[in-house]
């Protein structure tokens, strides 16, 4: 049963958060460039009488300030993907935005930030007009840029935590394709750290029909492709995971011309330092490897990106999670497996050396979830159902910063 002495949404609460999640989810904006939807946030917080300010380009950090005690901070990422939405809502989206290179691309909340910002500007709602019964401050990060990692360390490198007051704990959560009105959790070790990397292979351009006059590039990219499944299959201990994938490959222009270079993108994830190093280390041996087999040049490695160790501390999962089972009822949270997916969440809390908890709200119902096909996160499909999903979002947040806060 809920917990009588949190704030609870009315049903014109629960019809604002609902108008709202639709104006997001049909405005979404590309990472770091969430300009119109900081203004719309800052606007939320402007009418709840929460200070705020911007932190790392279009990021927006408001304070909820309530006398003396603890201070909790709670983040929201508010980036969408370059997909083309096929949902079929009446509020999908048909926004474009610009890829880094000038290129047009349609734009979509495929991952269900739109839930977290809604969830988050809900919950600050409910905690500003419940000042009576808590005590301390909140902390209300809105980050952009989380699709790629730049965007948390966008904002400490903005000075966040000069800016805003240092909490003892950061919290977040995040839509995943389970069933709507559940929590699921892992302690420890929650989500991967991960690596991307752009290789590009250089070659001796000739005719089709000249292949002794090349060096080709394409079947060195095939060899390199092949060898490096072998760094899980065979290097490492089966116990200790890790994967390593490529996904993109490009190369020439036309079937009878052997093309002098080709790239292709590469994505890491382990939990582990020593394995990352390990793999790290195995791809650079084999690439430069593979390349001296071909009588090729040096290839080039550029890293793109990386996502730090999610890791959410035992003690203070505990906590939360007592309070969420709480709030919510002991059958409705449930702790699982690590995931090998990534986020940006945990360089907030490693920058300023403090524990972390971040746990998974479901979005589908159980028809979805029975379907042959369930839509996924970054799917074109994926399209959450408004409801128990937001509600119970914003009964979680809830649930977790007041168990971190003075009770009054």
């Amino acid at each position: 049963m809920p917990n009588p002495t949190h704030p609870a949404l009315t049903p014109e609460d629960t019809s604002e958060m609902h108008e709202l999640y639709r104006t997001l989810h049909a405005a979404p904006e590309l990472s770091m460039q969430e300009h119109g939807t900081a203004a719309l946030i800052e606007e939320r917080l402007a009418a709840l009488d929460i200070r705020s300010f911007r932190c790392g380009g279009t990021g927006v950090v408001g304070v909820l300030a309530n006398g003396e005690g603890p201070v909790v901070a709670f983040r929201a990422d508010t980036d969408a993907l370059p997909i083309r939405e096929d949902t079929g809502l009446p509020y999908a989206s048909t926004a474009t935005g610009r890829l880094e290179d000038g290129t047009e691309v349609p734009v979509m909340h495929g991952c269900g930030h739109d839930t977290h910002v809604t969830a988050l500007l809900t919950t600050a709602k409910l905690l500003a007009r419940s000042r009576d019964a808590w005590a301390g401050t909140v902390v209300l990060l809105f980050q952009p840029g989380e699709e790629t990692a730049a965007g948390a360390a966008a904002m400490v490198q903005d000075g966040l935590w000069d800016k805003a007051p240092r909490p003892g704990v950061v919290l977040g959560q995040h839509v995943m394709p389970g069933l709507a009105g559940t929590i699921q959790y892992a302690s420890g070790n929650a989500m991967t750290q991960a690596d991307s990397w752009k290789v590009t292979l250089h070659g001796r351009q000739s005719h089709g029909s000249q292949p002794q006059d090349s060096v080709d590039p394409i079947v060195l990219g095939a060899h390199l492709i092949t060898r490096i499944q072998t760094i899980v299959s065979r290097e490492l201990d089966p116990r200790r995971a890790a994967v390593v994938t490529v996904g993109t490959f490009h190369a020439g222009l036309k079937e009878n011309i052997i093309p002098d270079r080709a790239e292709f993108t590469l994505n890491i994830r382990t939990f582990d330092d020593g394995v990352r190093t390990h793999v790290l280390d195995a791809l650079r041996r084999i690439i430069s490897a593979e390349a001296a087999a071909s009588a090729a040049p040096e290839p080039e490695i550029e890293e793109l990106y990386t996502f730090p160790l999610n890791y959410n501390d035992p003690q203070e999962t505990a906590g939360v999670m007592e309070a969420m089972r709480e709030a919510l009822g002991d059958e409705r949270v449930t702790e699982v497996a690590p995931l090998m997916g990534s986020e940006d969440f945990g360089h907030l809390a490693q920058a300023i050396g403090v524990p972390s908890v971040y746990w998974f709200f479901g979005g589908h119902s159980a028809e979805t979830l029975e379907g042959e096909k369930v839509p996924m996160n970054h799917s074109p499909y994926f399209a959450p159902v408004l409801e128990p999903t937001l509600s119970t979002a914003v009964e979680a947040a809830v649930a977790a910063i007041l168990s971190r806060l003075e009770r009054r």
